[in-house]
């Protein structure tokens, strides 16, 4: 039996739904949740995905702004940019945009957002945290991929994993969030000497890589679910295609269930960045009551 393909679209529709009653509950109470993204240099190359936040902002009720820097600007004055979105309470999340200019480095700049603004879940506390299997504003993606699987009919407690692939953004995030669930993790990376001995004693394989066809229906356990992160251009004779890590008509056919590249994990993402952008709203504001309540009444 073909695998059932996971609908990522339905799912992140859902999702936004629930957010949406969240940020007007927020907008009620003075706290508009409010997202900045800041891009450097060619606005082009992050357009597709900067008009797709806004989309989803609007749909999940959260205001959306795009600033786009000069590609000289620098490394100084970025920092500058956005220690001033930290102080501005009407901001409530910062997008850093890929790619950035060469003199950019990108972990600094994630750095240099305020963990309470940190809505792609970056910054190193937020990642830090998930260790501690405190969730609040982890890395979206990993986040996004973990919840996929968790929409599955699958017991979490013991469950088999593989994670292929060990990136401080996605693999190893992921890796944490499922032991906070109770699951059997298994990481295999580059030097990993047989990723298919591990990928085909799980239930569940992740493969988050950045290399098309890496993963065959021959890697898999029959029925396990497979969660595909990656995405790739490839040139087919029929033209360029974006595809995942998997190949996926092999995996189908072995699978019980797979997501598409794309509309698998990518529109789960960005609905994750929307319910990181609320909650981020919600703990500034609770910050803020903390910070200032009168406490001579």
């Amino acid at each position: 039996m073909r695998a059932a393909v996971i609908d990522g679209k339905a799912i992140a529709a859902e999702l936004r739904s629930e957010v949406n009653l969240k940020a007007q509950d927020l907008a009620s109470q003075g706290w508009q949740p409010m997202l900045i993204s800041v891009s450097v240099g060619d606005a082009a190359a992050s357009e597709i995905y900067v008009r797709n936040q806004q989309r989803q902002a609007n749909s999940a009720g959260v205001e959306f702004e795009a600033r786009n820097y000069p590609a000289e600007t620098s490394l100084e004055q970025l920092i500058g940019i956005l220690q001033g979105l930290n102080a501005d309470p009407r901001v409530n999340g910062v997008i850093i945009q890929r790619p950035l200019p060469d003199h950019i480095p990108v972990k600094v700049l994630q750095k240099a957002v305020h963990p309470l603004k940190d809505v792609e879940g970056m910054h190193p506390a937020s990642i830090g945290n998930i260790v501690y299997n405190d969730l609040a504003l982890g890395p979206c993606t990993a986040v996004a991929s973990v919840e996929i699987l968790k929409t599955l009919p699958l017991q979490m407690e013991g469950l088999n994993v593989t994670v292929i692939g060990h990136s401080e953004i996605v693999g190893k995030p992921i890796a944490f969030l499922l032991m906070g669930l109770g699951a059997t993790v298994t990481v295999c990376h580059h030097m990993t000497r047989s990723v298919a001995m591990h990928s085909r004693a799980a239930d569940a394989v992740f493969v988050a890589v950045g290399k098309p066809g890496l993963v065959t229906g021959d890697m898999l356990k029959p029925g396990a679910a497979l969660i595909d992160i990656g995405i790739n251009r490839i040139e087919t004779p029929d033209g360029p295609r974006t595809v995942g890590d998997a190949d996926f008509d092999s995996c189908a056919e072995v699978a019980g269930w797979i997501t598409p590249v794309p509309g698998g994990v990518g529109p789960v993402t960005v609905a994750t960045l929307m319910k990181n952008a609320v909650l981020a709203t919600r703990l500034q504001m609770d910050h803020y009551r903390d910070a200032y309540a009168r406490t001579d009444v």
